[in-house]
């Protein structure tokens, strides 16, 4: 159930005013952190501000849907929606000059594609992805955990699809509208748009499935009023009405605001390759030597544990026994 569930009581926040805070507060915590040797009068030409971050955090999440709509073999949509989740909530309380949102976001969808079990070795998974993918392979590997411990292993979703499905069964059950199934298509858009906006981190699923279902009506020139007030809410929920018509309307506002240019913003991918933390740049030389510093240190310690396995194998071999059991 949605209501007690993890998503409910830790990732849903009252606005966007607070979401909003919150990123400004983690990019206030990376410059703080690692712009001491720059001169204030220098830093916001040369970190991204909280609006810089928005925008390439928006720009990398269309590079994750189209990600997802080409991955072969074909992806559930209930992985691209579990993958939006992750990768919204990472970049919460974390700035995209620690973690870039390239590695991130394929991060993201390795990991949905787990939970979501939609089995997919990480051989089949980085064949999806141009250029280096033994590379890719080993940044998805190395992020994974970090990933998780970020979400503070919260990782079962709800994603407004299965209401969806909900709700046109009970309209075809209950409803007076001729064949429901010309919602789905406009139904489907909606939610292809509205995971490009806050929507999912500020309402329920429910409440975003009747919001696509609603819109896909009236794209059709259907109404589906009383429908929602005398069949889906009845007598009984009047009182609550008013809240989810509430809740439709600002769900289908924010819909309205999600497009975005998919033309990658050159100037600010430069600014972040100059300012991103170099610990976590695979292409740098200290995250190399770290890599390779975490490696030395494993060797040591299965060199370790080899030995100390081998001296008790010849501790055992040279034991004496006082004498022999009795046999029955």
């Amino acid at each position: 159930m949605f209501l007690t569930s993890t998503q409910c009581k830790y990732w849903m926040f009252g606005s966007e005013d607070e979401l909003n805070s919150l990123r400004g507060k983690a990019n206030s915590k990376h410059i703080q952190l690692y712009g001491r040797t720059v001169p204030d009068s220098s830093k916001s030409d040369y970190f991204l501000t909280p609006d810089e971050e928005k925008i390439m955090v928006k720009l990398y999440e269309i590079q994750l849907k189209d990600f997802c709509k080409r991955f072969q073999p074909p992806m559930p949509r209930c992985v691209l929606g579990t993958a939006f989740h992750y990768f919204k909530r990472f970049y919460i309380q974390n700035s995209v000059m620690n973690y870039h949102p390239k590695e991130i976001m394929v991060t993201c969808i390795y990991l949905a594609c787990k939970v979501e079990e939609f089995n997919v070795s990480i051989q089949q998974f980085v064949a999806n992805i141009k250029g280096d993918r033994e590379k890719a392979s080993d940044v998805i590997l190395n992020n994974e955990l970090l990933l998780m411990e970020q979400l503070n292993f919260h990782l079962a979703i709800h994603n407004p699809f299965r209401p969806v499905e909900g709700l046109l069964i009970d309209i075809k059950t209950r409803g007076s509208l001729h064949d429901p199934e010309r919602l789905r298509q406009g139904t489907e858009q909606f939610l292809d748009r509205v995971f490009l906006t806050d929507a999912i981190l500020l309402y329920s699923p429910s409440q975003v499935a009747l919001a696509a279902v609603l819109h896909a009506a009236s794209k059709l020139q259907e109404n589906l009023d009383s429908y929602v007030t005398d069949v889906l809410f009845g007598t009984g929920g009047q009182d609550k009405l008013e809240i989810l018509i509430g809740a439709v309307r600002a769900i289908r506002s924010m819909e309205k605001t999600a497009e975005a240019s998919r033309d990658k913003n050159k100037s600010l991918e430069k600014k972040l390759d100059k300012c991103r933390n170099p610990e976590n740049n695979p292409d740098s030389e200290i995250y190399k030597k770290k890599m390779q510093a975490l490696l030395d240190e494993d060797d040591d310690l299965y060199y370790g544990i080899s030995s100390q396995n081998q001296k008790s194998n010849n501790s055992a071999m040279n034991m004496s026994i006082s004498c022999s059991p009795e046999i029955a």
